[in-house]
């Protein structure tokens, strides 16, 4: 089989010839494999670790005040949605937008438009793969994380139950934005694109952030909206979502949500043994591999022994993908412990 074809076999709930395989990587640390292998680029690194996806994105080509590019350069992080960030990495809000705002000032609010997504080049660089790799592409879609910035976390809490309305208008007008990108981005390639790989971190390191019944009535609709968008096009979703989150599995798949990915072990719930147990039959699973206790702080033969654990749950059946607990190894990683996770699925991960 083909990368391409391992992994649709999987999205296709058949058995492919082996585990297909995924790595998630920081700039940083793709540098430190680069000069750890001896190798020129990116690709000659993913080919290395066996990866089976290759992912394409879209670019910024809206006001330059937002130019997040430029913005680095001149040490900025000011968001499309007129969020600002300060702080060491991604850093943390230093302004809620709409705290305290009508439902009037909400809608009156200056929202970015799905044309400052640039996708003219998006079917090229999927192009520039010959088929031989699952692409994965669309907007990250972050609208959870949004919400949060732009009303301030505690009062997104207190405003799901005593402001309810004003929430749906917020997340509301953050999904507009994110599906006229992605919808932007299928419409140039779809026919070149295989996955739908979003992103929203709802778990904490002791269970989901929101209860299922917030869940359902907040977030599962918009979701929904989002994978049907997918869907329309033929194309397969997958959602990051770090920390503890397996109750909200079964509404996240309603939602059309065929893979999660992270998986993070150490939280409740989370374990390669639970999730294939109760929620095998129902989505794919990509991660699980311990990034922080075993890939950063473990040595060699901890990385084989945890990767040969969760293969041997994961495993059987098909509907699993491997790869690191989170979607960013961080430089601080070892290169040889990655090797040795993606080498040892190789070694014993064919069918």
């Amino acid at each position: 089989m083909t990368s391409r074809e391992r992994v649709l076999a999987v999205f296709d709930r058949r058995i492919p010839d082996r585990i297909p395989m995924w790595c998630g990587a920081s700039p940083e640390f793709m540098a430190k494999s680069r000069a750890f292998l001896g190798l020129d680029t990116d690709e000659q690194v993913l080919e290395r670790f066996h990866d089976d996806f290759r992912r394409v994105y879209s670019r910024y080509a809206g006001p330059e005040k937002f130019d997040p590019v430029k913005n680095a350069a001149k040490g900025s992080r000011l968001s499309i949605f007129g969020i600002e960030r300060k702080g060491i990495g991604y850093g943390v809000p230093a302004n809620a937008p709409l705290e305290g705002a009508t439902l009037e000032q909400i809608e009156a609010y200056p929202w970015p438009s799905p044309e400052w997504t640039d996708v003219s080049h998006i079917r090229e660089d999927a192009l520039r793969y010959e088929g031989k790799y699952a692409i994965m592409s669309g907007e990250w879609c972050p609208f959870w994380h949004d919400a949060i910035d732009l009303l301030g976390m505690e009062n997104l809490m207190i405003q799901m139950y005593e402001e309810p309305e004003l929430v749906r208008a917020v997340i509301g007008h953050l999904v507009d934005y994110y599906y006229g990108a992605t919808k932007r981005i299928f419409e140039a390639a779809a026919d070149v694109i295989d996955i739908f790989f979003m992103g929203n971190d709802m778990g904490s390191q002791s269970g989901p952030l929101v209860s299922v019944p917030l869940f359902d009535e907040f977030l599962a609709p918009q979701f929904k909206r989002l994978c049907d968008l997918a869907h329309s096009y033929g194309i397969h979703t997958q959602l990051h979502c770090c920390g503890g989150f397996q109750q909200l599995i079964p509404s996240l798949a309603k939602a059309g949500v065929e893979s999660v990915q992270s998986l993070q072990p150490v939280n409740p719930g989370m374990s390669a043994e639970n999730l294939k147990k109760n929620y095998g039959g129902t989505v794919i699973f990509n991660g699980g591999i311990d990034s922080v206790n075993k890939l950063i702080y473990g040595t060699k033969q901890d990385c084989i022994d945890t990767t040969r654990e969760v293969l041997g749950f994961m495993k059987p059946g098909g509907g699993y993908i491997c790869s690191a607990s989170h979607d960013y190894l961080l430089e601080m990683t070892p290169v040889e412990n990655v090797l040795a996770m993606f080498d040892t699925c190789l070694e014993i991960g064919s069918y």
